[in-house]
């Protein structure tokens, strides 16, 4: 079976997930090998962006989260893949590289594109009247419509962001409270 093609380039951490993706899709990754990016490797990141646009894929902990802001601050517009915590986690180790090839194809598929030009949609009252501030269960609900919605988790601010950013439905994400 011929495997997908990606057009965009993934940005991942290392080469460990490099070989994690080689394993499921067919597209070129750029690894940033942790925080000290070199002023060269946003050149190379900055080209992929500008000639055929890049996927954020890194590791759903802190520094993963760290990398993708950083990536993201500087490509607004970029897409960003989001693997739940449960499908990336080995022996303890959180990483892209734990997870099997389905999930990361899945992980592909959900891509989200961020927009530099967002109208705010979502705002803390939709998050408090759907159980996800204000509440003792709130972060667990957070992570799980994370997960639904494929945006990863997010505190309260972070969450409220990226329904925000990644153009999230209304429709979508009422659907999705209902499931939690």
């Amino acid at each position: 079976m011929d495997k997908i093609i990606i057009k965009e380039a993934i940005i991942v951490e290392g080469r460990d997930d490099t070989a994690a993706i080689n394993r499921a899709v067919s597209a070129l990754t750029i690894e940033t090998h942790g925080f000290g990016m070199p002023e060269s490797m946003w050149g190379i990141i900055k080209k992929a962006y500008e000639n055929q646009g890049i996927i954020i894929f890194t590791d759903p902990d802190y520094a993963g989260n760290k990398i993708r802001r950083k990536i993201a601050d500087r490509f607004p517009d970029c897409k960003q893949a989001f693997l739940p915590k449960g499908k990336a986690l080995k022996n303890g180790n959180v990483g892209v590289e734990n997870a099997t090839p389905e999930d990361i194809i899945e992980a592909l598929g959900h891509a989200h594109c961020t927009t530099s030009d967002r109208k705010d949609s979502f705002t803390e009252e939709d998050l408090f009247n759907c159980g996800l501030i204000g509440c003792p269960e709130a972060k667990e609900r957070r992570e799980r419509l994370g997960n639904l919605l494929s945006i990863g988790y997010g505190n309260s601010k972070t969450f409220l962001k990226k329904l925000n950013q990644f153009n999230i439905k209304k429709e979508d994400f009422y659907d999705k409270v209902k499931e939690l």
